[in-house]
């Protein structure tokens, strides 16, 4: 059972409150630089939240624009983001992004979604997560957490991330766009853990369908 538009709006108002003493993104909130972003991102790929944190202040203490980028050295860029998942990948991509970005965009980091996804290596998770934390711009950044509470709570019915954003832009009303990531990365590692969810002391238990939960603590 699919979740209709106004439960999906009561749900998030539930987790709001549920996490309302934790840093959540809002529209006063300061905005991150984008360049930066762009790149967290590539790094946080398919690695740790404190390895990507550690090797991202490595990174841009040695660079912070695409043109001072340039200017490193493979190897120095290299050992600043070990060891980061796939890092001799990820440097070649950071690279390539930069000398795009100096190129065709006068060093500056696309502020659409349309323009972000020509860039070569980054998905829409990716430019959602920097139209929406650098330039406070209406974006679902859909991860691993988002896709599977989605689908868990019933929200959405769909099969990989890129498809849950697209019906979460049908149900959820755009002024929770932005701060829906954050609320249900929360959750998801607090709560709506991938296996056996806290589900006792969930606090949109009553509305969940626990769609594909077998066992729950």
């Amino acid at each position: 059972m699919i979740c209709a538009n106004m439960e999906t709006e009561e749900i998030v108002q539930i987790l709001k409150e549920h996490y309302q003493n934790e840093a959540l993104p809002a529209e006063h909130a300061k905005r991150k630089d984008p360049f930066i972003t762009l790149i967290s991102c590539i790094l946080s790929l398919r690695t740790k939240d404190e390895v990507t944190v550690k090797a991202a202040k490595r990174l841009f203490g040695l660079a912070k624009t695409p043109d001072q980028m340039l200017r490193r050295k493979r190897d120095e860029i290299e050992t600043a983001i070990y060891p980061v998942g796939f890092y001799r990948r990820k440097t070649q991509q950071i690279l390539d992004l930069c000398r795009v970005l100096v190129e065709r965009y006068d060093s500056h980091v696309p502020d659409s979604l349309e323009e972000l996804l020509k860039l070569k290596g980054v998905g829409r998770k990716t430019a959602n997560i920097v139209i929406t934390m650098a330039y406070n711009k209406a974006g679902i950044a859909v991860d691993t957490h988002v896709h599977r509470i989605s689908n868990r709570i019933g929200l959405v019915a769909t099969k990989n991330p890129d498809q849950t954003e697209f019906a979460l832009r049908e149900i959820l009303p755009e002024r929770y766009w932005i701060i829906f990531n954050a609320l249900l990365v929360k959750h998801g590692k607090a709560i709506c853990t991938p296996i056996s969810p806290k589900c006792s002391i969930c606090p949109v238990s009553e509305r969940c369908n626990r769609v594909g939960v077998t066992r729950s603590r």
